[in-house]
């Protein structure tokens, strides 16, 4: 399969009427359920009724809840529960036959009622889930429970859900894609703003409201709990700067199209990949590492592979990691957990390993769950020795040279050991998961609890900036080559910070060179449509959110690129930093843009990156995308069209 546009795009017949059965059984003699019209402008248009002028009258309460009062009022040993004031009746359609031909909404509920409840068992009795003694008993969540059609679900991130205050409506996923629309604006804001309530306080642990907010955010990002008294105006500043350079700019009216150039089988298991800059780039995967000629049209393979087996140091496993450096001659192997997370330095033009090393600092071996470049383009360096390593509690930089400035050999080394050359090990607290650096070396760092943290390139004691977090575990971070911009994944979105500031003397600068102040404009979303975060599967999640790759001064970067499942996702970063772009009107809250392509492919992807700006041709606005499955490698190139 090759690419594709959001499902946004699929229309619905309105004189196709079906009753939806599933939620029809035991019903007699009903009238035959309306459908409405997906269009591409996301609006639902009403099919005319012969019903007419019949009034409807609210769904009483279902008998789970009757039976769930009964217990109440006996006292049983019983999950607590406390559940909001019954909310006004709202029309509940489903989103059925999701990638077929035959997709559309019904109406599976014509008047329903709603309620936001809070309760210790926030998950349904039939689901499979772990063993109570697993769980925190004293710890309560929101849930949405929905009428006859038993939705209940807990309030997340993970229900996707999508407002249109203009349609009085609200889209999300519970088991499914649902639609909740509102008799008035009134109902439809009510909705918004118990979700969101409940929303904070399942992220937080703490009700909404401005202490909260204040405390978790704290005063110099109030912009981020209060969206609309945020100052805006760095994002506006950089797309004029931006739309001022034709060499970097992409034309906002301009939509791209996605065309396949190269697509070759691969031997199975490949779990990474390293796009070189130069000539090659490398797949690598369980039984060794597959060479790729890189190419305006994107690569295409040698019929070259180094085998672990005979090149890899007697090491049988899969590395977990590979990176490329020194003028990508050579490439860093991080071996598996079982391999004591040490590393293997091979050497890419005889396929041998030539050296191999283990982490210790003061003769004490210490782990590193990751490492990375020193900078953007230091793989470009012929002379490089150094790079970066990440722990939960530690951030460093190691060097492969001995005190004496020479490179240990694996031959002559008995116990071959990387020298730390700066760094910090962090009391507690950090829990670090993942870190990128900018193109003078600045570090951004991702965390368990969220928040993102900008470190200069001469120090790694204290974080010169320290975003706060969302509620979600950061997973992955990226920046841009001029450290303006950083793309944090999540599990459900991904999160776009812009860096830029003013500092007291009227500079403008970045928060990898000094503190920003109370002047930080709020992040923006880049999110899944409900329909798109469902097909892509239940236990699928966003992974390995990055920019397209710029390794020279004054290129900017044009587009973000993330892998859930099955699916490759591309958002225009110049559409995500216009504030006026489409997306954004009559939201409530930090921006969230759902403008994106898809390009879908037939197992799950294990990765997707740009190649280096270097390989863009003329008439595109892009270098080509590369996407590898565990079978397969695929070459995109993005055309423009008027």
């Amino acid at each position: 399969m090759g690419a594709a546009h959001s499902h946004e795009d699929l229309e619905i017949c309105e004189s196709d009427e079906e009753e939806y059965e599933e939620y029809e059984e035991g019903r007699e003699n009903e009238e035959k359920e309306d459908e409405f019209v997906d269009s591409r402008d996301d609006t639902f248009a009403t099919s005319s009724s012969s019903g007419g002028g019949r009034r409807l009258r609210p769904q009483p309460p279902s008998s789970l809840d009757d039976v769930e009062s009964k217990l109440r009022a006996l006292k049983l040993k019983y999950p607590s529960t406390t559940t909001q004031q019954q909310a006004p009746p709202a029309k509940l359609f489903r989103y059925i036959n999701g990638n077929t031909p035959k997709a559309k909404w019904v109406t599976a509920e014509k008047s329903t009622s709603y309620s936001f409840v809070k309760t210790s068992q926030p998950y349904d009795d039939d689901e499979d889930e772990e063993d109570d003694e697993n769980r925190d008993s004293e710890k309560e969540w929101w849930v949405l429970k929905v009428g006859r059609s038993k939705i209940r679900e807990k309030v997340s991130d993970e229900m996707q859900l999508k407002a249109y205050r203009d349609q009085r409506r609200v889209d999300f996923v519970a088991r499914g894609v649902w639609a909740l629309r509102f008799g008035t604006v009134e109902d439809f804001a009510a909705f918004a703003s118990s979700y969101e309530n409940c929303l904070f306080e399942n992220n937080h642990g703490v009700e909404l409201n401005e202490a909260s907010k204040a405390k978790i955010f704290g005063k110099d990002f109030i912009g981020w709990a209060n969206p609309e008294a945020a100052d805006d105006s760095m994002w506006e500043d950089a797309d004029d700067i931006l739309l001022k350079s034709p060499q970097s700019a992409t034309p906002v009216r301009e939509t791209q199209d996605l065309t396949e150039a190269f697509e070759e089988a691969t031997s199975e298991g490949i779990h990474s990949l390293a796009l070189g800059a130069l000539d090659n780039s490398f797949l690598v995967g369980n039984s060794g590492i597959q060479v790729f000629k890189n190419m305006r049209q994107g690569i295409q393979g040698k019929g070259v592979c180094v085998n672990f087996e005979a090149g890899y140091g007697g090491v049988h496993s899969a590395p977990r990691k590979a990176l490329l450096m020194r003028a990508e001659t050579n490439m860093l192997l991080m071996s598996p957990m079982s391999q004591n997370r040490g590393i293997h330095q091979l050497d890419i033009e005889t396929g041998k390993v030539i050296s191999e090393w283990k982490f210790e600092k003061d003769g004490v071996d210490i782990s590193m769950s990751d490492i990375t470049n020193d900078g953007k383009g230091a793989q470009l360096d012929p002379s490089a020795s150094t790079f970066l390593g990440l722990d939960n509690n530690r951030l460093c930089r190691w060097d492969m040279r001995d005190r004496y400035g020479m490179v240990q050999d694996l031959a002559a080394a008995n116990a071959p050991v990387l020298s730390w050359q700066q760094g910090h090990q962090f009391s507690r607290g950090t829990n670090f998961q993942c870190f990128a650096t900018t193109g003078d070396g600045s570090i951004v760092v991702g965390s368990l609890d969220g928040k993102i943290r900008l470190y200069s390139s001469n120090t790694m004691r204290q974080a010169k900036t320290a975003f706060p977090g969302l509620g979600a575990p950061v997973t992955h971070v990226d920046a841009t080559y001029d450290g303006k911009w950083i793309v944090g994944t999540t599990d459900t979105y991904l999160i776009v910070i812009c860096t830029l500031f003013t500092d007291k003397a009227g500079k403008t600068k970045t928060g990898f060179e000094g503190r920003m102040g109370n002047k930080i404009a709020a992040p923006r979303l880049l999110k899944l449509r409900p329909l798109d975060a469902h097909l892509a599967g239940s236990n699928n999640k966003f992974r390995n959110a990055q920019f397209s790759w710029v390794t020279e001064d004054g290129k900017q970067e044009r587009h973000v690129v993330a892998t859930v499942g099955k699916f490759s996702v591309i958002w225009n970063f110049q559409q995500v930093k216009n504030g006026s772009h489409e997306c954004y009107h009559d939201q409530e809250g930090l921006k969230k843009c759902y403008c994106y392509k898809i390009v879908l492919r037939n197992e799950s992807i294990v990765d997707s990156r740009f190649m280096n700006d270097n390989f863009a041709v003329s008439g595109s606005p892009e270098a080509p995308l590369v996407i590898a499955t565990p079978m397969k490698v695929s070459s995109f190139s993005l055309s423009s069209k008027r």
